[in-house]
Order: C-alpha cells, then sequence, then structure tokens
C-alpha cells in the first residue's frame, strides 16, 4: 500500500475515458489539490475553466467493468482562506410566481476560518453579520469514467457519480462506484466548504482544498447505482429527472443491496425499508437531480457492506 503525492497541471470539465494521470493499486492513498468550481486555486488564480474543473482520472491496477471502486474521503483541507457563493435562491426550486421579484444573481465571497471550523460572509448586511456556519468539507462532483467511452459534463450527474452535490460526502464516507470501464478512472474536484441538501443557492461555499483519498478494489459487485457508507448511514445515491426518477432508482439499488446481503426477499426487505428508511435531496439545480436513499446502522443492518460477500 502506497501513499502518493500528486500535483495537478491539467483538469478536465468532463468525467469519461481520458488518459490517466496516475496509476494506483488497490489499498493505496493519495494526497492532491481540487480547484474550486470556477477553476480558481489556492492562490486565487484561474488554472482551468469553470464549471467544476476535476483532478485525475487516476487508473486503477486491476479494475475492470462489473467491478466496484471503494473511495473513501480522508480528509479534505481548504487550502486558502476564502470561498464563495451565488444568492438568491435557484429559481427551480421556489414558487415561479415570485420570481420577478427576487434580485438579481449575485456573487458572495466568504471568510474560511479552518481554526474556528467556521464559514462567514465577508460583506454581510447588519442584519446578519453575526451570522455563521460550521465548516463541514464535502466534494461536490466526483466519480468514475462511464460506460461505453462517453465523456459525461460535470454539470450533471448518472450512474458514474459526477456532481451529486450530497453533503454526506466529506471526510470518513466511503463511495463505492461502479466500474465502468478498464481502470475505473476516477475523477474528484468541486469541493465545498459548506452546504445544505439539495444545493439550492445553485452553489455551496466553494472553495479550493488539498483532499486526501484511499481506494479499494472490491471484483465482480454489479452495482447499478454508487452505494455509500458513513459512520452512522447505508446509502445509495441515484440521478435523474423528475424527483422521483432518482428516488425510485435509489430506492431500487437499496432494496437489491438489502436482499443481497442479509439474504431476503422483497417482502422482507419492504418491511425494513417501509419503517426505517431516511431519504435526503442531495441536489434539485444541476440537470440531472440526485436522491439518497439511505438507512441508519442498526443491528438488523450490521450484515450489510459494501465490500458485499467477496
Amino acid at each position: 500500500m502506497t501513499r502518493h503525492h500528486f500535483q495537478p497541471t491539467q483538469y478536465a470539465n468532463v468525467i469519461g475515458t481520458l488518459p490517466a494521470v496516475l496509476e494506483i493499486a488497490s489499498g493505496d492513498s493519495v494526497v492532491t489539490t481540487t480547484l474550486d468550481a470556477a477553476g480558481t486555486d489556492h492562490d486565487g488564480a484561474q488554472k482551468a475553466p469553470r464549471g467544476n474543473p476535476m483532478t485525475g482520472p487516476f487508473f486503477v491496477t486491476g479494475a475492470e467493468p462489473g467491478d466496484a471502486l471503494l473511495v473513501t474521503i480522508e480528509r479534505m483541507t481548504p487550502n486558502r482562506a476564502t470561498g464563495w457563493t451565488y444568492s438568491p435562491l435557484a429559481p427551480g426550486v421556489l414558487d415561479p410566481a415570485i420570481l420577478a421579484e427576487l434580485p438579481k444573481r449575485e456573487r458572495h465571497e466568504w471568510a474560511i476560518d479552518a481554526k474556528a471550523g467556521t464559514v462567514k460572509l465577508l460583506d454581510p448586511s447588519p442584519r446578519i453579520r453575526d451570522w455563521s456556519f460550521p465548516l463541514a468539507p464535502m466534494l461536490g462532483c466526483f466519480g468514475v469514467a462511464p460506460e461505453r467511452g462517453q465523456a459525461i459534463s460535470t454539470a450533471t450527474s448518472g450512474a458514474h457519480g459526477g456532481n451529486m452535490d450530497y453533503r454526506l460526502f466529506g471526510p470518513g464516507a466511503t463511495v463505492a462506484f461502479p466500474v465502468q470501464a478498464e481502470g475505473g478512472l476516477f475523477f474528484l474536484g468541486d469541493g465545498h466548504a459548506c452546504q445544505g441538501d439539495g444545493e439550492i443557492a445553485g452553489t455551496g461555499v466553494e472553495t479550493s482544498f488539498e483532499v486526501e483519498f484511499r481506494v479499494e478494489l472490491r471484483k465482480r459487485q454489479r452495482l447499478l447505482w454508487p452505494r455509500g457508507e458513513t459512520q452512522t448511514e447505508l446509502l445509495v445515491i441515484a440521478a435523474g429527472r423528475p424527483l422521483d426518477q432518482p428516488l425510485q432508482f435509489a430506492t431500487t439499488e437499496m432494496l437489491r443491496w438489502i436482499g443481497e446481503d442479509l439474504g431476503v426477499d422483497a417482502v422482507e426487505a419492504s418491511h425494513l425499508l417501509g419503517q426505517a428508511v431516511r431519504y435526503d435531496v442531495a441536489n434539485v439545480f444541476n440537470p440531472a437531480y440526485c436522491v439518497a436513499c439511505r438507512l441508519e446502522k442498526s443491528a438488523i443492518t450490521q450484515g450489510m457492506s459494501l465490500r458485499g460477500k467477496g
């Protein structure tokens, strides 16, 4: 197991079958950096076109279609003291009747205080000058190359991952992606210092990061959608539009996971989901909405694992 240090010099605004920047093995970890969503680095210099430029791809030795690539986010350290957001809220989350009353869309700068663990507007109005929010780093966009040699914009998401913008995908989380191309080809970027459910302002607090992640390859898992695990939760995330579509995809994949790992049928699994399921709206701003279907870890779910039966 090797700990790699990789400093990117080029970035991608798509997730696809691109030349690998580094080959790594199952069990390896990588320390690298990401740009913010506008393509600026830790010094505020423009290094890539805006639109979630990605670091990568990283080729994982032995990864083949049908496998699962488990990515654990070990650490996310903001490498500058500022971030930015837009306001007001996105039109898609509001009653259309009020849209004409809203002010024009503007960018706002934020202070990131890593020592205090807070984010705060740099130039707030007097009414909200005391407002601050917890520093809660997360990756907005990450995933593996999609099937059939596609190159999919980092503006959206799918079975390969992508711009999921799910607030639970921060340090300590592990995400299992369905491998769809040789080597997996893992990309990451679009770090947020803070974000609520749905990314309803169209951004989190966008900033650049130093990120450490670890990979693990599991053979012949045949996932249909990314599965995840945090210290307290098991989850599936799916994408689509309208909002009922990702909910259906995520619930179906969770039903499969319960059946595979607990050895129960659909009726038995429905008793667990019917009484214990939780749903998060991960993103309702991007072209494809994202919904997470999750279960709290319990005595019932302790037989479930991202690593499957292999």
